[in-house]
């Protein structure tokens, strides 16, 4: 199926506050189909770069595009998934059926569709309980399944899995590649290096608010092009 609104380009894309530069310039193509995951120390900017791109916060200079044109062509068709998951005071399937009210579509199909996700994540059985009322695990999962039934062509992951325990992480990521399989194309930032050689296709390195390296996994992991890649990579600190 072709894309509605990839590739997504930053072109010079920076963020400031006052005099203080949090990101950028960034210069990046990001393609359909691979798993981008950006790396990075804590505060290098990966969340920052997500929010920008997903239309949260607006840069003080470049430019985002998808597919030639500005964000907000393609508002309807890319969701978001933060590392603290906002529930609403309502039930899981409430929840769930909500983006797809906010989109106008009729009753039936807003419940039919969210029963139907939250069978393919694996918590209809939680279609009653109160959202806020869930486990950590629960509530990441029903984010996830929240911002996968719009049936978006980007999905943003911003640490899904950092507060999980190794049970939840297991799922979310099988999850995640399920999502990936129905032609979602995944932008996930993560921490942990294990995760990133168990789904990425691709990586950006972030570091002091630059990207400073952008390939494929394997060349990114075994040849990094940069020392302070190579660095990260083999676990040591960056001042």
């Amino acid at each position: 199926m072709k894309s509605k609104i990839l590739p997504l380009q930053l072109q010079d894309l920076q963020y400031r506050v006052g005099d203080l530069d949090l990101l950028g310039p960034i210069n990046l193509t990001l393609e359909a189909k691979s798993k981008t995951l950006v790396i990075g120390p804590n505060g290098a900017g990966k969340s920052l770069m997500l929010k920008l791109c997903h239309g949260l916060l607006k840069p003080t200079s470049g430019r985002i595009s998808w597919m030639g044109g500005d964000s907000l062509a393609a508002d309807r068709h890319q969701s978001f998934v933060f590392q603290h998951p906002i529930m609403l005071r309502r039930t899981a399937l409430e929840n769930v059926a909500y983006p797809l009210k906010i989109r106008g579509l009729p009753s039936d199909e807003r419940k039919a569709r969210a029963i139907e996700v939250l069978e393919l994540t694996g918590i209809a059985h939680l279609a009653d309980r109160p959202a806020l009322k869930l486990s950590g695990g629960e509530k990441q999962k029903l984010s996830l399944a929240r911002s996968w039934v719009t049936r978006p062509e980007v999905l943003f992951l911003d640490e899904p899995t950092a507060n999980l325990d190794p049970r939840s992480t297991y799922d979310m990521e099988k999850l995640i590649d399920q999502i990936h399989q129905t032609g979602t194309k995944i932008i996930m930032t993560t921490h942990d290096m294990a995760q990133v050689r168990r789904i990425a296709d691709e990586l950006c390195f972030i570091h002091q608010g630059k990207l400073i390296e952008h390939g494929p996994v394997e060349t990114v992991l075994e040849m990094p092009k940069n020392p302070m890649t190579a660095a990260f990579v083999k676990g040591e600190l960056l001042i």
